[in-house]
């Protein structure tokens, strides 16, 4: 749902969608805030006007706020089951994934999000003491129990410009990727987690991948990311984007400078690389918080990008303490693509054999890390790598 503050509307005179019914300030007020909704999901525009309604509550005071988020396996169904029939709190239910708890004292919203390998659940809790929000969550985890992912985790906030024309977005946890093997980068030149460690304890802000499709650069980026939470102890907070409009404005960088985010990743970021020598108007906002008045304190930036040559982005973005590195990142010739099919494989060489076969048929002198991926069974991938 998308909350916009519309002109006041003569629709709801006889009409109370919220509950409330103590003023007609409050019904105006309702009102404006419903001007704008995204009818394609219903159950959250549901959601948030109980959530309105809880809040317009005169005799109720949620001074306590906190945000749990975590992953889990199995059905998102039977999880969203279990948390509205056990929490011990009255539940309603809006979707599969959507679920609103409510007791004395605390008020809860929680949101399911299916993916390929797991489900990502955020519980965000309103309480009248912290000791009821801690309980209260203590309780939602027990629930959750065995199905709870403990591998690291990132959570993932990407913001988009919506039709209306104001910044929007979806936060969920993503799954860390194991660290990707040294054999995969031979440009590194060394090993690939001394590196990675190396640009987060560095006092420089922004790290470019750069390289042709289906070479590993998102692969990398993960793989950074996944070390941030690993540092912290907890989910690295990363703000994404792969929207050209929302980086022609100033608001996702007051989101970055001012909020809680570890690292921005851009990805495809050709258009904000560009030297402003060729009309490139954008790259000055990120000059200014990678090292400029405004700065990033110590969190990361991270680009990704097709362009060919390194000369065709702005040196001031590349220049030393802005900059850690720029990675280049290339398709793996017959050798290195032997390398790290051995790695992968172990040294059984017919079974080594038979994939070179598919991914370097004759003819073809190299071979992007998608394509060598391609061909290796999954349960190697998650046995080998990391």
């Amino acid at each position: 749902m998308t909350i916009d503050v519309d002109a006041e509307s003569s629709e709801w005179d006889d009409h109370d969608p919220c509950g409330l019914d103590d003023s007609p300030l409050e019904q105006a007020d309702c009102a404006q805030l419903m001007g704008r909704a995204d009818l394609g999901d219903l159950a959250g525009t549901l959601l948030n006007l109980r959530a309105l309604r809880a809040f317009g509550c005169k005799p109720k005071r949620y001074p306590v706020h906190r945000v749990v988020r975590c992953a889990t396996r199995g059905c998102m169904v039977e999880l969203f089951d279990d948390l509205a029939l056990h929490s011990g709190l009255a539940a309603q239910r809006f979707d599969a994934g959507s679920l609103l708890l409510e007791g004395s004292g605390v008020f809860v919203i929680l949101r399911g999000r299916r993916t390929a390998r797991y489900v990502s659940c955020t519980f965000t809790l309103w309480a009248d003491t912290p000791g009821h929000a801690r309980g209260i969550e203590k309780r939602l985890l027990e629930v959750v129990g065995e199905r709870r992912v403990r591998e690291e985790m990132f959570s993932m906030d990407w913001r988009f410009l919506a039709g209306y024309g104001g910044l929007t977005g979806a936060s969920f946890e993503e799954l860390a990727d194991p660290a990707p093997l040294d054999e995969a980068y031979p440009t590194l030149g060394g090993p690939l987690v001394p590196f990675i460690e190396r640009y987060l304890a560095a006092r420089e802000t922004v790290l470019i991948v750069q390289g042709p499709p289906g070479t590993g650069k998102t692969r990398l980026v993960r793989a950074i990311l996944g070390a941030i939470s690993r540092r912290k102890g907890s989910s690295a907070k990363v703000l994404y984007t792969a929207d050209r409009q929302t980086l022609e404005s100033d608001r996702i960088f007051m989101q970055f400078i001012t909020g809680e985010h570890d690292a921005f990743v851009v990805e495809d970021a050709d258009h904000i690389l560009a030297s402003r020598a060729n009309g490139n108007l954008d790259v000055h906002r990120f000059l200014a918080i990678a090292d400029g008045v405004v700065r990033a304190q110590g969190r990361k930036i991270l680009f990704t990008t097709n362009l060919p040559n390194v000369g065709d982005m702005d040196d001031a973005l590349l220049r030393p303490g802005r900059c850690f590195a720029n990675v280049r990142t290339r398709a793996l010739d017959r050798s290195e693509a032997v390398r790290l099919l051995r790695r992968l494989c172990g040294e059984e060489g017919d079974v080594v054999d038979r994939l070179m076969r598919k991914v370097l048929p004759d003819g073809v002198a190299c071979a992007t890390l998608a394509a060598i991926y391609q061909h290796v069974p999954a349960e190697v991938l998650a046995g080998k790598e990391g």
